[in-house]
């Protein structure tokens, strides 16, 4: 009986060897693959060269392309799936670092020595750490996946510390934007009541000149008493010859005061408090006083002609 020539010596062993190279070729392929990702290589498909720009993407890339080039065994997808999701989490954590810095120098918040800024350093710092990261390809250094885990716990932290920090120095600046206000709205209701008082004065200025303190008289006898002009004529007769017309006028060798010339200034008293300083109040006091006593203007200037007083 002839014997198999595939059972020879000599072909048994360049079996084994062909089925040691074909055993080794897969992990050969998944270093290549990870080296090429991790150094740009031109030998690298395009898709791997765009990707090695950054150093998340490349890692990334990698996996894909070494699971799509050999068929990978059930730990090395777990680990892939890993890498993927730890990779996913640290974009994830870059861009919103990112928006928390540009969201924080945008408002012009920094919290410094009054704690009324934000001091966006440390995000600034932790933003690069995790930009600039180099992962070797997590399918030849699974651990690596543990420090981009890591820094990304990191810089998440970091995030809610400044956010927490960014809403205080918010409500602390609201807080001072309505002090602020308040203060505003009180100086322009000091300002509105400065004003009044100041428009007060200037016309209780003018109504004590003898213009308008005639002015004034002539008013409130027409408004009080009913007097016409007919009787402003003597009511004005009356008090031209008794004081020019001057709230300040004062009988030395009497003691009657005031346009009226009241007889004491006191009894004035009894149309206000400002009986010495305003000529409206001698005025209505003495309007009352010729309707009480002689009835009206005419007669009480009757009277002072006859008699020189009234």
């Amino acid at each position: 009986m002839l014997s198999d020539p595939s059972s020879s010596p000599a072909r048994r062993t360049l079996r084994a060897r062909r089925t040691r190279r074909r055993r080794a070729l897969p992990v050969i392929a998944v270093a290549a693959a990870g080296i090429v990702a991790s150094v740009g290589l031109t030998l690298a498909p395009p898709s791997l060269a765009a990707a090695a720009a950054s150093p998340l993407t490349a890692s990334s890339a990698a996996v894909a392309a070494a699971a799509s080039v050999l068929p990978a065994t059930e730990s090395l997808r777990d680990v892939a799936a890993d890498a993927d999701a730890t990779l996913e989490t640290g974009r994830l954590a870059l861009a919103e670092a990112a928006a928390t810095d540009a969201e924080i120098v945008g408002s012009g918040l920094e919290l410094g020595a009054e704690n009324s800024t934000i001091d966006t350093t440390r995000l600034r710092v932790a933003i690069a750490e995790l930009a600039n990261l180099d992962i070797v390809p997590l399918l030849l250094l699974p651990d690596a996946a543990d420090d981009v885990a890591t820094q990304t716990r990191t810089i998440t932290a970091r995030i809610a510390e400044l956010r927490e920090r960014l809403d205080t120095a918010r409500t602390q600046r609201a807080a001072e934007e309505a002090a602020e206000e308040a203060a505003a709205a009180a100086a322009a209701a000091a300002a509105e009541a400065q004003r009044q008082a100041e428009a007060a004065a200037a016309a209780l200025a003018a109504a004590n000149t003898p213009e308008g303190a005639r002015a004034t008289a002539q008013a409130m006898a027409a408004e009080r008493h009913g007097w016409g002009a007919d009787q402003f004529s003597c009511l004005n007769s009356l008090w031209e010859k008794e004081s020019n017309w001057n709230y300040q006028a004062y009988n030395a060798s009497s003691g009657a005061t005031g346009i009226p010339q009241s007889l004491p200034g006191s009894k004035m008293a009894t149309a206000g408090a400002d009986w010495q300083t305003n000529a409206a109040t001698q005025i209505a006091w003495g309007l009352d006083y010729i309707s009480r006593a002689y009835g009206s203007p005419c007669a009480a200037w009757g009277h002072s002609q006859a008699t020189n007083w009234y």
